[in-house]
């Protein structure tokens, strides 16, 4: 009677135990014991092509990962799928990756376009739309879309940095704009005009779409009106237009470039360095050529990772600085979700940040979230292109919003 009782204590000592072992575990479709599936979309085809290498790298990186462990004993499986930059072909591909592939979020999804097309779905399937790659207003809104978040500085606060740089440096200016025809623009130019203060107005704006051939029309079209300042609103492939076409109307304003056109690899080169020379910009991100950086211990992760992972990449594409960060940011949201790796807790991580460095962010800059703040990254530096590398210049990197 004894060892009954002793079989009986021993049998349901062990059953509470499991009990207890399969509560710390949490997880909803995509997650399990082995894998974490992880869902993106990238340009890998099409007008936005530049920005396929953010895709690899991201592959790159948690082929890394995988390699030495993965995260918490379980390896990521990276699902990336090509849109081809089309808003339409976003819609189709998330929904394979929700329906089909069931991942356990989306990560990165790149365009602004692109994600405002699928933003509503994945938040009505309660799905995160994580780091989104673009840097519109409309993904800090925890409000109304508590699954998307985004990553990279605000549009309209690197636009009010550029504005209030004119306003505070210049006078008898002469202001020309030209934005691509979506959110995108949108938020920059709002945001210039804002940090102009009032003290000057653009006098001329042109549109483009990302669909246009060339935007040669509208940069003869900005010289001829007497621009002394060119606020430079495109994507790598227009923005190579944009300097080429400078330099042959021979045309020398102020030239002001978002940062999502900085890459020397992607746009600098090929419009010709000459011609890009005294372009400013804005940059969070180490420039992978200042030599500043040759003996800085996260500049050599990068570099080490690089020659390992990505063989033969150029090196001066910062769009691998870019791919490198936000994937390393991912993977210490997930490193914090332990064994709870529902939807709800990938947000509830992402949402508390604290002070994050990664190791290609600019010293000062770090990443910080909360429940009512969904933008990770808020302060960049003013960069000038010397003709051979940026140089950052000013005060230090500080919030900017």
């Amino acid at each position: 009677m004894r060892y009954a009782c002793s079989s009986t204590f021993v049998a349901l000592s062990v059953a509470l135990l499991s009990s207890a072992a399969s509560a710390q575990k949490q997880y909803d479709p995509g997650a399990s014991d082995a894998e974490i599936k992880v869902g993106n979309l990238m340009p890998y085809s099409g007008p936005g092509s530049a920005y396929s290498v953010i895709g690899k790298v991201e592959a790159a990186y948690f082929e890394m990962i995988n390699k030495n462990g993965g995260i918490n004993g379980r390896k990521i499986n990276f699902i990336s799928y090509d849109h081809a930059y089309s808003p339409p072909k976003a819609v189709e591909q998330v929904r394979k990756l929700v329906e089909s592939d069931e991942v356990l979020l989306t990560f990165n999804i790149l365009g602004t376009a692109h994600n405002a097309a699928v933003q509503k779905y994945l938040n009505g399937k309660k799905v995160p739309q994580l780091f989104v790659a673009s840097g519109a207003e409309r993904w800090n809104d925890p409000a109304h879309f508590p699954w998307t978040m985004g990553w990279q500085p605000s549009y309209q606060a690197e636009g009010r940095i550029y504005g209030r740089y004119v306003a505070q440096t210049l006078s008898d200016v002469k202001i020309g704009i030209l934005w691509q025809n979506d959110d995108s623009g949108r938020d920059y130019v709002k945001g210039f005009v804002a940090g102009l203060g009032g003290k000057f107005e653009p006098t001329t704006r042109l549109s483009y779409e990302i669909t246009d051939p060339t935007i040669d029309p509208q940069m003869s079209q900005l010289k001829a009106s007497g621009a002394n300042v060119f606020f430079d609103v495109t994507s790598p492939k227009f923005a190579a237009q944009a300097i080429r076409k400078t330099g042959e109307l021979q045309w020398r304003p102020l030239h002001i470039l978002n940062n999502v056109s900085t890459s020397l690899a992607a746009v600098l080169k090929p419009a010709g360095l000459d011609n890009a020379k005294g372009v400013i910009s804005t940059a969070y991100l180490k420039d992978p050529l200042d030599p500043a950086w040759s003996g800085d211990e996260g500049y050599q992760h990068w570099l080490a990772f690089m020659n390992e992972y990505m063989p033969g990449t150029d090196k001066a594409d910062s769009n691998t600085v870019y791919g490198y960060s936000v994937a390393q940011t991912l993977a210490e949201v997930l490193k914090m979700c332990g064994d709870d790796l529902t939807r709800e807790n990938v947000m509830k991580k992402a949402a508390s940040l604290k002070d994050l460095k990664l190791d290609m962010l600019l010293p000062g800059i770090t990443i910080n979230t909360s429940p009512t703040d969904f933008a990770p990254i808020k302060q960049e530096q003013l960069i000038r292109f010397d003709g051979e590398k940026w140089e950052r210049f000013g005060p230090d990197a500080e919030n900017m919003r």
